[in-house]
């Protein structure tokens, strides 16, 4: 099964989501345009985590299973 966001797992298909958002960072404004966001799971939760490469700042998304 396939969707408009790629992928073939769940976890793949939200990251490729979070991926189309707006990539400005929120303290300093860097438009990252390469980034991605990496996910790390405890088996409870989800989080997906991107860094801004101008000031540090990390986003993250958390998303409970």
């Amino acid at each position: 099964m396939s969707s408009s966001y790629g992928g073939t797992s769940a976890f793949d298909r939200l990251r490729a989501r979070l991926d189309g958002r707006d990539h400005a960072c929120e303290e300093c404004g860097f438009v990252d345009e390469e980034g991605s966001w990496e996910a790390v799971t405890t088996g409870a939760t989800v989080e997906y985590r991107r860094e801004c490469p101008s000031c540090g700042t990390e986003r993250v998304q958390t998303y409970r299973l």
